[in-house]
């Protein structure tokens, strides 16, 4: 249970705000019938790279992982066209937010809630998102974990927030699509929201979220 009034609200990007398939959705006819595989593999093997690079002490920004993950899938789904990649990259710099992202933001800094971005993005990519989907205005800070060179969810990541906002990490929402985001967050003190979308079981038993909800839409009713 939430014990302390919350202060700020932070959000995952990739998978939580945006649509990490909607770069792919845009050119699916062109991809052909093996679409969502391939975007799935892309997916997969992007945040595979992440996990592997931190566990081995090194670093590499998440554009650079977005397009190694790129190449990664269009060797294991030949039948995709590589002459989709530049087209596939410049979708992925832009991807559509969910679409009740940004009504859920407005109505969170209506309550004077300080809103803000957490992600394995590059901060390059996460403006660029931000600006294109008009998530931005409703932002007070978009942070990359390129400030300290490690991903998600390694705990130097998550200090990046109660850093800059100079807040306790139980005043803080984390909200994340990602169960092992949501690991993270609740391990590190936050009161870790897990966005459902799929209806996943569970995995990490040992550090539970303190909501479970299946939309973004539902955060405002949740009155935390």
């Amino acid at each position: 249970m939430i014990n302390v009034k919350a202060q700020a609200y932070v959000f995952d990007a990739y998978g939580t705000l945006f649509d990490v398939h909607a770069a792919l959705a845009r050119h699916r006819a062109e991809a052909g019938p093996d679409a969502e595989r391939f975007s799935e593999i892309w997916r997969t093997k992007q945040l595979e790279y992440s996990w592997t690079l931190t566990l081995a002490g090194a670093y590499l920004d998440f554009w650079t992982l977005t397009e190694r993950a790129l190449d990664y899938a269009f060797a294991r789904v030949p039948s995709v066209s590589r002459a989709l990649r530049p087209k596939l990259l410049d979708a992925y710099f832009q991807l559509d937010a969910f679409p009740d992202a940004s009504a859920t933001l407005v109505a969170l800094k209506t309550r004077g809630l300080r809103l803000a971005i957490l992600s394995n993005g590059s901060p390059q990519m996460l403006a660029a998102a931000a600006e294109a989907s008009d998530l931005a205005a409703s932002l007070d800070a978009v942070l990359s974990v390129d400030a300290v060179r490690v991903y998600k969810p390694r705990p130097e990541v998550y200090a990046l927030v109660t850093d800059r906002l100079g807040i306790r990490a139980p005043e803080v929402v984390f909200v994340s699509s990602n169960r092992w985001d949501v690991m993270g967050a609740a391990s590190f003190g936050f009161n870790a929201v897990w966005v459902n979308r799929g209806r996943m079981p569970d995995e990490y038993p040992h550090a539970q979220p303190s909501r479970v909800i299946a939309a973004l839409a539902e955060l405002p009713a949740l009155g935390l």
